[in-house]
């Protein structure tokens, strides 16, 4: 039996219910695709910790696949994903998911009170999730709300090149609602707090900054040859390595440049780049334009023998890539984490990461790895070089890189959560 959870000197005689709302991605999804990433695994795996802490969490997603079943207990503890049908059961463009947050409250409603449960807090995640807890908490006496944002969109139109890759006005009166109607919100950093209250106004008192977590009984340091003979790299072959969604938000085409430029340098053995993400297999009509850019980038610099796009991984294969790769580059313009680079560096292995949000605070410049500035290709070609040519280096690097992602074992970022969870139930009595 669960230890019940205190709040304020009152223990409670049964289970914590929370609902984690992810309106808009399963925790479940293969990684890689348009909409999945830190997020999805941030929500599974912080659902799976607070179950070993005896808290019990309903995860509401929409449902985008009528043949899953609406019920699975894929996370453990007794813990649930409910995939809740709101609109057509297909993946959906997220300019087109925000008219049918109606709906997905109705059936968070109706499960609630199909199972006769009552949730004592609503954690959601990302804007439309939001929206949705503001929603379930009106008609749920006021439940208190914690939000957290994992990207914002004033951010990424800072940093957008074209008018396509900025956020419409929706998501941003929807993002300040929600920021309005929150009762504590959580920032992965510092950077990201000052991002809130420098360019949504929003009260510091409100926002309590906890870290992303990494599940180190998943990701630990692989010996190398293991790991290389696992993904069936030749042990000879060195190996640059790449994952997260393919959008120009992540930089890949800076990384390609960079690649190209290591031709240059005098490196004893060849190297080659290998991509997780996206599906570069995909039919023409179904192509991602981003996807189509970068095949012709590597065209156009000649390097397409030293560049592998392998689409999507799950999450069980990423520990050999991380520990068969020489170093793991994020190249993003904007990163309001960077769970990969945390995963990487739990795994041994030294990250190069641009100087942008949660990376210049996760990457430890000269210490786990470098940071650059982002669009840099010569600076980011120049720190490949030196980890590339220089294996004690790496290797220190790599050591330092894994003892420092303990730190953000979820065992501990977890119980800071459970911490927030008791001072919003113990507030609202």
């Amino acid at each position: 039996m669960p230890e019940p959870l205190k709040v304020k000197g009152t223990c409670y005689t049964r289970m914590v219910n929370i609902a984690m709302l992810s309106y808009h991605t399963c925790p479940l999804a293969t990684l890689g695709g348009k909409d999945t990433g830190g997020m999805n695994v941030y929500v599974r795996d912080l659902t799976l910790e607070l179950g070993r802490l005896g808290i019990h969490v309903d995860v509401f997603t929409r449902s985008q696949d009528e043949h899953v079943p609406h019920v699975l207990h894929d996370l453990g503890f007794g813990n649930r994903v409910v995939h809740v049908p709101a609109g057509p059961e297909v993946p959906l463009p997220k300019r087109e998911l925000a008219r049918y947050i109606p709906q997905f409250v109705d059936g968070v409603r109706q499960f609630a009170e199909e199972k006769g449960i009552h949730y004592d807090l609503l954690h959601s995640h990302y804007w439309m999730s939001g929206l949705a807890a503001g929603a379930l908490s009106d008609l749920w006496s006021g439940v208190p709300i914690l939000q957290m944002f994992h990207t914002l969109g004033e951010m990424k139109n800072r940093v957008a090149h074209s008018e396509a890759e900025r956020e419409g006005a929706y998501r941003l009166d929807g993002e300040r609602q929600v920021l309005a109607r929150a009762d504590r919100i959580i920032a992965a950093t510092l950077a990201e707090q000052a991002q809130l209250e420098w360019l949504y106004k929003v009260d510091t008192r409100k926002v309590t900054v906890i870290p992303p977590g990494v599940d180190t009984s998943h990701f630990y340091p692989i010996p190398a040859d293991e790991a290389r003979q696992y993904i069936g790299l030749t042990p000879d072959a060195r190996m640059i390595l790449f994952v997260g969604r393919i959008e120009p938000l992540k930089g890949v085409a800076t990384l390609i440049k960079a690649v190209a430029c290591l031709r240059l340098k005098n490196l004893k053995e060849p190297v080659h780049l290998a991509v997780i993400g996206g599906d570069p297999e995909a039919a023409p009509a179904e192509i991602s334009e981003e996807m189509v850019r970068l095949q012709k980038l590597c065209d156009d610099l000649t390097v397409g023998k030293m560049v592998v796009f392998l689409g999507k991984r799950g999450q069980d294969t990423l520990p050999y890539y991380y520990s068969a790769a020489e170093v793991v580059v994020m190249p993003s313009h904007y990163e309001s984490f960077g769970l990969v680079a945390l995963e990487a560096m739990a795994c041994g292995t030294p990250v190069i990461a641009s100087q942008v949000g949660g990376l210049a605070f996760l990457v430890q410049d000269g210490v786990t790895g470098y940071t650059v500035p982002a669009e840099d290709d010569d600076a980011l070609c120049e720190r490949l070089t030196a980890i590339l040519g220089d294996e004690s280096l790496r290797q220190r690097m790599g050591r330092n890189a894994s003892k420092y992602a303990r730190n953000y074992d979820w065992e501990k970022i977890a119980k800071q959560i459970v911490r927030v969870y008791k001072e919003l139930i113990g507030e609202k009595g």
